[in-house]
């Protein structure tokens, strides 16, 4: 167990006949007493210092390891946003692919129903155009037939 200031306070030393001036072992051992009470102090201040010191370096450890979790997180996070932004491109894209592909397939469609169509048209239209030559044949005939010259001769006849 280490000495204490009342320890050496309380100390007695046996008397002896050519032993060292009394007044000045006790001035000296009140020096003592005071610088080893200071020194006492000190190093319990600077404990509590320490211990505090230590405690903040436990929280800034702590803080440190939260800022380190929170950073993992965020650049996971980003990753996990990146991928998932790539993801949605690539849906996005073979979407509008898909409906380009289906408006190029819808035009294709409605143009080949268009050129059928016309081509119909045309088939009808040269039937048309044929029946109505054979119609105005017939009717030209007819008027060149002896039964009209018959009713109305013409000019010049």
């Amino acid at each position: 167990m280490p000495l204490t200031p009342l320890d050496i306070h309380n100390k007695e030393f046996k008397r002896s006949m050519r032993g060292y001036n009394e007044d000045e072992v006790n001035d000296f051992l009140d020096r003592i007493i005071k610088d080893y009470e200071a020194l006492i102090r000190q190093n319990k201040e600077l404990e509590e210092r320490s211990a505090h010191m230590e405690e903040q370096i436990k929280h800034f450890r702590s803080m440190e390891d939260s800022l380190s979790k929170s950073i993992m997180l965020a650049q996971e996070t980003a990753e996990e946003v990146k991928t998932n932004a790539r993801k949605e491109a690539q849906l996005v894209i073979r979407e509008a692919e898909k409906n380009a592909d289906r408006i190029v397939q819808d035009a294709l469609n409605k143009a080949r129903s268009s050129a059928v169509e016309l081509d119909e048209v045309r088939r009808q239209a040269a039937i048309f155009r044929a029946r109505f030559r054979s119609l105005m044949q017939a009717q030209f005939e007819m008027l060149e037939s002896a039964d009209w010259r018959e009713v109305a001769p013409a000019e010049g006849e």
